[in-house]
C-alpha cells in the first residue's frame, strides 16, 4: 500500500505519495473538494497522513469518499516530523515527513469528534461571539454616559435599556449612544436563539441532564464539557482529562531540579473558562451540596490565594464531570473523597 502526507494550507496543499517502491510523488493542490477528488481519484487505496487543524476534518472526509483511509494526527508529536531537517522548513519537507511518518507508524491519531458535538460546539462558539460583542457594547455605552458624570446600574448587558430609563441622559449623548442601544436588542434575539437550541440539545442527551445534577453548572456548561469531550471511555482517568483541558500546571523538570509554572490551557479555552466560572460559583455561594468542594478550595485559597484556589477547584471539578458521564451517575456530596465518589442512577 503507497502511504501519503498532505500539508494543508488555507488555499493550496502540499502533497507527498510514498509508493511501494519507496518513490516520492509530489504535487500541489488547491484546497477545495473538486481539486482534492480530481487529484486522489486515480489513485488506488492508500493511507494518507494530515495534521490536525482547521481543514482536517472536511478534507478527511473527502478524501475517504474515494476510499483512501485517512489518518488526522497531532501536531505536536515531535517524532512525526523526525525525518525533516530543524533548520529548514518548507511545505515540500513537512509533506515528506508526514509520509514517512504515516510508513513508519510515526505518529499520534487524534479524536474525531462527532457530527453532533461538532454541531454543538459551533454553536456555542457563535453565542460566545455574540455574548462578547453585547458586553463590549454595554461597557462602551458606559463609559460615554460616564464621560459627563452618569452611572448607569450595573448588572446583566441584556437589560441595560431597561436600566437607562432610571436615568437622565442629555441628547447629544443620546445621539452617541442610540446606534449601540440599537444593535442590543437584535443580540438578544440571536443569542436567545441560540440558548434555546442548546438547552434542546441538553434536555435530549442523557451526558448533559446528569452533569447538569452539579451545582452550577448549567446547560452552557453542559454542552460544552459534553462537546469537548465527546466520549468519556477515551479518557483513561480524570487526571487525563484534566490535562485535555488544560487544568494542569506546567514543568520544566531535570534531574534535582523541579520548576512548576501556571496552567498549561490547552485543549478547548471555552470549556476551560466555564469550569472556572462553576468553581467561582461553587466558592462563592454557600450550598450543602457543595459544601465539601468549598471548605477544600478554602483551605488552599489560604495556602495559596484566592485565583490558584478556583483553578484547582474547576481542574477537581472536571475530574468530577468526567466520572459522571463514564459511570452513568447522579452528583451525589455525601460520597465525594471516597473511593466511590458518585452514585450510580438506576
Amino acid at each position: 500500500m503507497d502511504h501519503c502526507g498532505i500539508d494543508l494550507g488555507m488555499r493550496e496543499s502540499q502533497v507527498a505519495i510514498l509508493t511501494e517502491a519507496s518513490e516520492m510523488i509530489e504535487g500541489r493542490v488547491r484546497t477545495d473538494r473538486q481539486h482534492l477528488q480530481e487529484f486522489f481519484r486515480p489513485y488506488a487505496p492508500m493511507k494518507i497522513l494530515l495534521e490536525a487543524g482547521t481543514e482536517s476534518e472536511w478534507v478527511a472526509r473527502c478524501i475517504e469518499e474515494m476510499g483512501h483511509e485517512v489518518i488526522v494526527a497531532d501536531p505536536n508529536y515531535a517524532p512525526m516530523y523526525a525525518q525533516r531537517s530543524r533548520r529548514v522548513k518548507t511545505d515540500r519537507r513537512d509533506a515528506q515527513a508526514l509520509a514517512v511518518a504515516c510508513r513508519v507508524g510515526a505518529f499520534r491519531p487524534v479524536h474525531r469528534t462527532s457530527d453532533e458535538r461538532r454541531h454543538v460546539r459551533a454553536l456555542l462558539a457563535a453565542r460566545d461571539a455574540l455574548v462578547r460583542s453585547r458586553v463590549k457594547m454595554a461597557v462602551l455605552i458606559r463609559s460615554l454616559v460616564r464621560r459627563e458624570g452618569i452611572r448607569i446600574p450595573g448588572g446583566n448587558p441584556k437589560r441595560l435599556r431597561d436600566r437607562m430609563v432610571k436615568v437622565v441622559v442629555p441628547s447629544d449623548i443620546q445621539g452617541e449612544i442610540a446606534p449601540l442601544l440599537a444593535m442590543i436588542e437584535p443580540l438578544n434575539v440571536q443569542i436567545a436563539a441560540l440558548e434555546k437550541e442548546i438547552t434542546t440539545f441538553t434536555q435530549n442527551d442523557q451526558g448533559t441532564r446528569l452533569l447538569m445534577s452539579c451545582p452550577q453548572v448549567g446547560p452552557i456548561t453542559a454542552a460544552a464539557f459534553v462537546a469537548c469531550i465527546d466520549t468519556p471511555s477515551r479518557f483513561r482517568d480524570a487526571h487525563q482529562v484534566e490535562a485535555y483541558l488544560g487544568l494542569v500546571p506546567r514543568e520544566w523538570s531535570s534531574g534535582e531540579i523541579q520548576r512548576k509554572g501556571p496552567i498549561t490551557k490547552a485543549g478547548n479555552s471555552r470549556t476551560r473558562w466555564l469550569l472556572v466560572e462553576v468553581g467561582c460559583g461553587v466558592m462563592r455561594h454557600a450550598n450543602p451540596d457543595t459544601l465539601a468542594l468549598r471548605s477544600w478550595a478554602t483551605r488552599i485559597a489560604q495556602r495559596r490565594g484566592a485565583r490558584t484556589a478556583r483553578v484547582a477547584l474547576a481542574r477537581r471539578l472536571a475530574g468530577i464531570l468526567w466520572a459522571m458521564w463514564r459511570d452513568n451517575a447522579s452528583y451525589n456530596p455525601a460520597s465525594l473523597g471516597k473511593t466511590q465518589r458518585i452514585q450510580k442512577v438506576a
